[in-house]
């Protein structure tokens, strides 16, 4: 009985390993723990780079050990052209969570914009050892690296 209990609780924990997911990115109340990063979210979706910047930046303040704030800052800094801060946000938020499955496909995705395919791919990479079943950073990473490959043959 002992040993079927123990071989029970292997399997769950195996399964539970097998989804690839991180809490921080499963359980947005974790990041949206602060008024601004709900905000940001706000001002991200409505393209508003400049209030996404400085909201993400005041919650990076109160909460200096989330990735998901770090990885969003990136987006934004990113979208508004400004791709050496968005790699910094970017490395800090794998620097916090190498596992960050976001972080790896945005951090490929601005890796295109400067012409180094060789990172991107180190990027899909990760994301394929991380993404233990398919993830959808995975798939998209692996989209933006085919549509910039085809740009470049034509």
């Amino acid at each position: 009985m002992k040993r079927l209990t123990l071989g029970l609780v292997a399997v769950a924990l195996l399964a539970l390993a097998a989804t690839g997911a991180e809490p921080a990115e499963d359980a947005p109340a974790a990041a949206g723990a602060s008024p601004e990063y709900a905000l940001a979210k706000k001002a991200v979706d409505a393209k508003d780079w400049a209030t996404a910047i400085r909201l993400l930046t005041q919650a990076a303040v109160q909460d200096d050990r989330n990735p998901d704030v770090q990885n969003l800052l990136g987006y934004a800094y990113r979208n508004a052209g400004r791709l050496d801060e968005a790699f910094t946000h970017y490395r800090e938020a794998l620097r916090l969570n190498p596992r960050h499955r976001g972080a790896h496909e945005y951090i490929g995705e601005a890796f295109l914009l400067v012409n180094d395919l060789a990172q991107a791919e180190q990027h899909l990479a990760a994301l394929k050892q991380i993404c233990l079943i398919p993830c959808e950073e995975h798939d998209d990473l692996a989209r933006a690296i085919a549509a910039y490959r085809g740009a470049r043959r034509n």
